[in-house]
């Protein structure tokens, strides 16, 4: 980006001499190689204005690219180039622009992304208002969301009202509803990737704004510039402050509510030199809540005091070091370690006194505490190498060391306490390797192939998967094409859940011994075609069947 630095994703570069083309990858790296002589290449990207770079080629060269943002009403650009809908070979995919989401309407005024996913056809929203997403039939669990490339467990706020995405720290949203590409696993229904801003390169900027029932503030710039840069960006609900002319009101028993929530983003993004790049990344969220309430009853000379209270508190938070490496012109490479926590907790205390004649003759209380969370240890590696302008081949693999604790729950009664753990603590692994293939067969037919191996050990289990993927893609004519996609997918995690809404007491346990992974299968075609005025049309039929899910009695 010409005005900030931050590199853009998924930038279509397309020879026009040799009708042959690349794109940028997360991270905005590009390979494109070709013979020598002339070229003639077109940077294209939504929202930007196109770039045409020619030249003789004799050797390798090294070309970075900076484009400015398209001003409409000024600039009216004919004829650009693009991968338009018809000619990828991915299917059930949807990037949409974040100018885009932050024009949608906006609940009690928050912008909210998945809001914005549940109007995508085969979507749904669950229960009305809520933020939940439940893809082609799965449901929420069943969803991979990855911000900048770290799982997010419980992506609502207030009762799933809201999502934990802060609009103005993201730069990309992409939802993959089928024909998965063999680098995503884990999950059954949909892959949703987040990425957030790298911040400003060029100068120190700053935004906010002011909601109905929340405020955000984000800051970004540069720590040296062209170098080194950071965004934070902050967000906090005041429920709690609104809720105070209501409660209580003179006359009104003792006791009060309460609830409000809050987020952070955070990233570092350092240049080390022209093949090394580091990024250091942070999301921490958390929803609290309390509800306390004290009366007194009285008959006669007897009388009985009361005091009740419950505190709710749910969270998430995440970290990531990243490490950016190109090993020459067709071979990138991208090293993370990650973390990952969830938790959830639940207080409830009862105290009763009950006097005659103002003296104790009774008293009883009772506490109870609820805990569970789920923490991961990530390590990754991701490569991509570009040997031609006819094949994009991707491989890695990933590590992760999951400590689940599904639920512990203790209670004090009098004066006996009672531990009552209604799950232990399971630690497990999971691994999983892939290799995925963009070919180019010619002109007209163009083939994603992919595998990805997976396994997961926990106790004396080792579950294994082999999960094959294949998209296709046909071009019709220059306007239109036909795809068809095939892909297997196995979750080693389930979430337990009695209610459709997204509520923190749902619990996340791993697959055991007795209790295996999920699997599914899903084959999908499609026909897509571009038509007059930039529109673009699809629609898309699949067969999906999912095996080995839980549910409550």
């Amino acid at each position: 980006d010409f005005d900030t630095g931050e590199t853009l994703i998924g930038v279509n570069v397309f020879d026009s001499h040799h009708q042959k083309g690349s794109s940028s990858n997360n991270f905005g790296y590009y390979s494109y190689t070709t013979s020598s002589g002339k070229v003639e290449l077109i940077f294209s990207y939504i929202g930007y204005e196109p770039m045409v770079f020619s030249s003789i080629v004799e050797k390798d060269s090294t070309l970075n690219v900076m484009l400015r943002p398209a001003h409409l009403a000024e600039v009216v650009v004919e004829g650009s180039r693009e991968e338009v809908l018809q000619e990828r070979t991915q299917m059930g995919a949807v990037n949409i622009p974040l100018r885009q989401i932050r024009e949608m309407p906006a609940l009690f005024g928050e912008v909210d992304v998945l809001k914005v996913l549940q109007l995508l056809p085969g979507v749904q929203s669950g229960s009305e208002g809520t933020s939940g997403l439940y893809v082609r039939g799965g449901g929420p669990d069943q969803n991979l969301i990855l911000l900048d490339g770290v799982p997010v467990y419980n992506a609502s706020h207030l009762f799933g009202f809201f999502s934990v995405f802060n609009a103005d720290a993201i730069k990309n949203v992409e939802l993959i509803k089928g024909g998965f590409p063999a680098r995503y696993g884990g999950r059954l229904s949909s892959v949703l990737d987040i990425s957030m801003k790298d911040g400003n390169m060029k100068e120190f900027h700053g935004e906010g704004s002011i909601g109905l029932i929340a405020s955000k503030l984000t800051l970004e710039g540069p720590i040296v510039k062209d170098k080194t840069s950071f965004i934070v960006s902050g967000r906090r609900s005041y429920l709690n402050l609104l809720q105070l002319p209501f409660i209580n009101m003179p006359g009104s028993e003792g006791g009060s509510t309460g609830y409000y929530f809050f987020d952070v983003n955070a990233k570092v993004n350092h240049i080390i030199n022209e093949n090394n790049r580091l990024y250091l990344s942070f999301y921490g969220g958390e929803d609290k809540g309390h509800s306390t309430s004290s009366n007194v009853y009285t008959h006669e000379d007897k009388s009985t005091e009361i005091e009740e209270g419950t505190h709710i508190g749910w969270g998430n938070m995440i970290s990531a070091l990243r490490w950016n490496h190109i090993f020459n012109k067709k071979l990138f490479a991208n090293f993370s370690g990650t973390y990952t926590k969830y938790h959830f907790n639940l207080f409830n205390e009862l105290e009763r006194i009950n006097k005659e004649n103002g003296e104790v003759v009774d008293e009883y209380f009772y506490h109870a505490d609820y805990r569970s969370g789920i923490r991961d240890y990530a390590l990754k590696a991701d490569f991509d190498y570009i040997p031609s302008s006819t094949h994009y081949i991707k491989f890695g693999a990933s590590h992760i060391f999951h400590r689940f604790s599904p639920g512990v729950y203790t209670t004090l009664e009098k004066d006996q306490e009672i531990n009552r753990p209604s799950l232990s603590i399971n630690d497990s692994q999971e691994y999983a390797f892939y290799v995925e293939d963009d070919i180019n067969l010619n002109q007209k037919i163009k083939i994603n192939l992919g595998l990805h191996y997976s396994g997961f050990i926990v106790d004396d289990q080792h579950y294994k998967s082999l999960q094959p993927r294949i998209a296709a893609r046909y071009l019709l004519d220059n306007n239109s094409s036909i795809k068809a996609s095939y892909a297997t997918m196995t979750q080693f995690v389930h979430l337990l859940t009695n209610a459709g809404l997204g509520m923190p007491t749902d619990l996340w346990v791993p697959a055991t011994a007795n209790i295996g992974p999920q699997e599914s299968w899903q084959t999908s075609i499609g026909y897509y075609k571009s038509l007059p005025g930039g529109l673009e049309m699809s629609v898309e039929g699949y067969y999906k069947e999912m095996d080995g899910l839980l549910e409550y009695k």
